[in-house]
């Protein structure tokens, strides 16, 4: 089970992640979920994540929004970002975090992926082989498909921290 669905990291926050220490690290680019990870499901790019994407960039990053959505989403959100974007991914599938990083010239060791789900994001990157954090969801309110795979995560959840003998970190 560890091998697919549990993540590298386990995060509070994707604005929690101390990414100038990956960057420090060799990593040269992030591959970004949307919903929940970033913002909270279905809404517009805010200033929060503005700043995030500025931030990254002026440290280094290649950034590249890899979504489940459908395009006229995921351009919407990326109008003020402004990186790179892959739509209908594919998720879990490992195909969406390939074209990510042949788009941004990276490969998967010096490639971090942040998303908020294991059934899609964390499963993914795994299978693409990269180093995934897992954050946790900025919102609680979420559609029912999404909730009941909630109750799914959170057993396994809890034996990854278990496992790990760490906490979520929180800054």
């Amino acid at each position: 089970m560890s091998r697919f669905l549990f993540p590298s990291e386990y995060y509070d926050s994707t604005y929690s992640i101390d990414f100038k220490s990956y960057y420090d690290k060799g990593y040269r680019a992030v591959l970004f979920d949307i919903d929940n990870t970033l913002v909270p499901h279905n809404f517009a790019s805010d200033e929060k994540s503005m700043q995030l994407m500025e931030y990254l960039k002026k440290i280094g990053f290649k950034i590249c929004l890899v979504s489940n959505n459908k395009e006229p989403r995921v351009a919407s959100f990326n109008e003020f970002l402004k990186v790179e974007y892959i739509y209908k991914a594919g998720k879990p599938l490992k195909k969406g975090y390939v074209a990510a990083m042949e788009k941004l010239g990276t490969t998967k060791k010096n490639t971090l992926f942040v998303g908020d789900q294991l059934f899609t994001d964390i499963w993914g990157a795994n299978n693409a082989g990269l180093h995934c954090i897992l954050v946790k969801p900025i919102n609680k309110h979420e559609e029912i498909q999404i909730v009941l795979k909630r109750i799914i995560e959170k057993p396994i959840i809890f034996l990854y921290t278990r496992r790990h003998k760490m906490k979520t970190k929180k800054k």
